[in-house]
């Protein structure tokens, strides 16, 4: 099973060497990684242009022409990996905090279901424990938020540590998804759980970045707060269906 794992990137220079590293160190055969940069002025998508020669017919890299957010690209690399033949893709973040080695867990997990997700909110996950009380409460309601109000079953909606089966990627419709920030990762999930995908959730410790910055700001929680109240009237028919 030919997997390949969607990595979106921005000013992620100091941490791409050692994730590149780390995930072509694990034992999974024909592990492919795409890099989807979006022209990050750290000079990350040089890196990988780097890396990519060391690394030859297992790495690939999409360099786009500005900061076009997650969503598109995300959904730009998962047309990418299913164009080129994996059976699985998986989503990660550049930054450390999804360990490389879930990756493993994750894949034998796909193999009874649709899409594994890395779930912080499940026996045996967490947050980073050195966050301050306010950011464990924020990040715990956000998801509260966004599971409740579209009665999601899933513990850990907002995560963005998932991988899925080649069939389940084709069958979601892509086109009709607008979030691009975060909440990408929320209208994803709702459209699996309406389309019956079979989901499992695998535990893991989300860790701080390992260097850089947080992409998160207030325009991107706006976004999530108010899109979580706009799917349920976008995908009422998928609801009924």
């Amino acid at each position: 099973m030919q997997l390949t794992v969607v990595m979106p990137t921005y000013n992620e220079a100091e941490n791409l060497p050692k994730l590149v590293s780390a995930l072509f160190g694990l034992p999974i055969d024909n592990l492919k990684l795409l890099i989807v940069d979006d022209s990050s002025p750290d000079g990350t998508g040089e890196i990988a242009e780097q890396m990519k020669h060391i690394h030859p017919g297992c790495l690939d890299v999409i360099h786009r022409s500005g900061k076009l957010g997650l969503g598109t690209a995300y959904i730009q690399g998962f047309q990418h990996a299913i164009h080129h033949g994996s059976e699985a893709v998986a989503q990660m973040d550049a930054d450390f905090s999804h360990p490389p080695e879930l990756l493993l867990e994750m894949h034998q997990a796909l193999q009874t279901c649709d899409v594994a997700m890395g779930s912080r909110y499940i026996r045996g996950g967490s947050v980073d424990k050195n966050w301050p009380v306010w950011r464990k409460a924020l990040s715990s309601f956000g998801n509260f938020y966004a599971r409740t109000i579209l009665s999601l079953p899933y513990r850990d909606v907002t995560g963005g540590y998932r991988m899925w089966r080649r069939q389940a990627l084709l069958e979601l419709p892509l086109h009709r998804v607008r979030s691009n920030g975060y909440a990408f990762q929320v209208e994803i999930a709702y459209l699996a759980y309406h389309l019956g995908y079979v989901a499992q959730e695998v535990p893991f410790y989300f860790a701080d970045r390992f260097a850089g910055h947080s992409k998160m700001s207030f325009q991107i929680q706006k976004e999530a707060a108010v899109r979580v109240w706009q799917l349920l009237f976008e995908y009422r028919n998928l609801r009924t269906a």
